[in-house]
This record gives structure tokens, sequence and C-alpha cells, in this order.
């Protein structure tokens, strides 16, 4: 998980950055891909259906590049997060760590008499603009928290300190959305941040994270048809009837709540970090 020619030995490390610097580049990139990320969502308004795929498309490639523009001149050294020879493997294997994890979530809610289907429909058009959509917040979240957020922690202290802030930060980035209360931010924070920082971490690579959270987020909305961060979806491929305690179906913010995703989740986390841990 080294970079070949960095100044500063590799990405886990400060040694010879200068304190003041670190918080330039933390502050800084924080600022910057926050920004990008917002104007980013102007592209979801638009109603053309494949213009406002390749507008989505175009913005994350957009927002890849000036992280691989900036990390590469400001820390200069090679940019191994997004090196384009593992986005196949990696990004292959995030969706399907992120198809089956959502699978398993709403098959035990199934099996629990929770979810059921009511209805099966499908339209291309929409299915495309969904498959865009759910890759532009995949890698502008992933960017902004594993790239910047996760990794300028894990230079200054460790990945363990960096992992349980940036999972938090994440969390709590989440409350702002419908529906939201601090259980849903600590889910969030342990299902979610804690697993992508994991997967970073056991990968070196941010393909593995955003393969992860584009798989999450399509299976649980379009795909399944119950809410995602508390926003109820307009149209799904399986149109569900949700029934039950909300510790099981995650109530009016969606299975991200649930108890089974907070168990999975936190479980697939202590996996991948187990394995990063192997590694070194």
């Amino acid at each position: 998980m080294r970079a070949e020619r960095d100044i500063y030995p590799n990405k886990y490390s400060c040694d010879g950055m200068p304190l003041w610097r670190w918080i330039l580049l933390f502050i800084g990139g924080t600022i910057l891909f926050t920004l990008l990320y917002g104007l980013s969502q102007a592209s979801m308004e638009i109603n053309q259906p494949y213009l406002k795929c390749g507008i989505m498309v175009v913005a994350a490639i957009v927002i890849i590049l000036v992280y691989l523009l900036c990390v590469s001149k400001a820390e200069r050294r090679d940019v191994s997060e997004l090196r384009i020879e593992k986005l196949p493997k990696s990004i292959g294997s995030g969706l399907l760590v992120g198809i089956l994890f959502f699978c398993a979530v709403i098959g035990i809610m199934a099996a629990l008499g929770s979810y059921k289907v009511t209805d099966v429909r499908f339209d291309a058009q929409w299915f495309v603009v969904q498959l865009c959509l759910f890759f532009l917040i995949a890698v502008g979240e992933e960017i902004l928290f594993r790239g910047i957020i996760y990794r300028m922690m894990s230079m200054r202290w460790n990945c363990y300190v960096a992992l349980i802030v940036s999972a938090l930060i994440f969390g709590f980035a989440h409350m702002s959305e419908p529906n939201a209360s601090v259980w849903s931010s600590v889910a969030i924070a342990v299902e979610a941040g804690l697993m992508l920082g994991a997967a970073y971490e056991y990968s070196g690579n941010l393909w593995l994270p955003i393969g992860i959270h584009w798989a999450w987020n399509f299976m649980e909305g379009p795909f399944f048809g119950t809410p995602i961060s508390g926003k109820s979806v307009d149209m799904s491929i399986l149109v569900p009837e949700i029934s039950g305690n909300e510790l099981v179906t995650g109530g009016a913010f969606g299975p991200e709540t649930s108890v089974i995703a907070f168990v999975l989740g936190l479980a697939i986390s202590i996996y991948y970090l187990a394995k990063a841990v192997s590694k070194e």
C-alpha cells in the first residue's frame, strides 16, 4: 500500500511534513471536495435523462481528476489509491460486496416477515439514470470522506483514530437527512463509515469503497425499493410491502438503521480491518 515516489514515506505517514502543511491540506481538501460534490449535485436536477447521465458521469470523472491533480502536486507523490490498473478488480469486488450485503439485509428482513415483494417493474432508461446517479454519489462521498478525511487523519495519527473519527463524521453528516436521528447517524457511522474506511485500509485504493458505496445505495433504493438515508424512492425494480419492528426494518429512515445492517456492517468492517492488519 506504499507509493513509490513519496516525498513523505507513504500515505499513512507525515514524517517530514510540517503540521501547518498538513492542516492546510486537510482543511483545503475538505472544503474543495465538499464544494465540488455539492456543485455536482446540480446535475441531478436535469430533466433530459441521457444528458443527465452524461453530465453526472463527467462530474464524477472531474472530481477524480481534480483529486489526482491536487494530491500529486500538493503531496508530491504517485496517487496510488486511484491507480487505473486497480479499478476493474477493486470496483468489481466492491460492487459484489455491496450487492451481497444488501441482499443479506433484505433476505433476513423477508425471513422475519418484514419485507414482501408485491410487484416487479423495470424501465431501462430509468435504470441507467439511477446507475449514473449513485456512481456520482459514491465517487463524491468516497473522495471526500475516505480520500481526504480518513487518509489525511491516518497520515497524522493512525488508522484506528482515523477510522473512528472519519466514521463519526460520515455518520453525523447524515443528520440533515429526512427522518434522521442520533441512532441513524451512529448506525451509519458504524456499519458504513467503519466498513468503507476499513475497506480502503485493506485495499490501499479508493475503488473498493467506491464500488461498495455504489452498490449499497443502488440495491437499497432503486432495486429493493426501501428508503435511502430517510429518502423514499419514487420507483424501484422490486415494489415492497414493509412492516414490523423498526429494529428490523429501520423504520422511515430505511434498513440502514436496522439492527441487521448494523451487525452485518460491523462484521464486514472487522473482517477488512483484520485483513489489513495481517498484511502489515
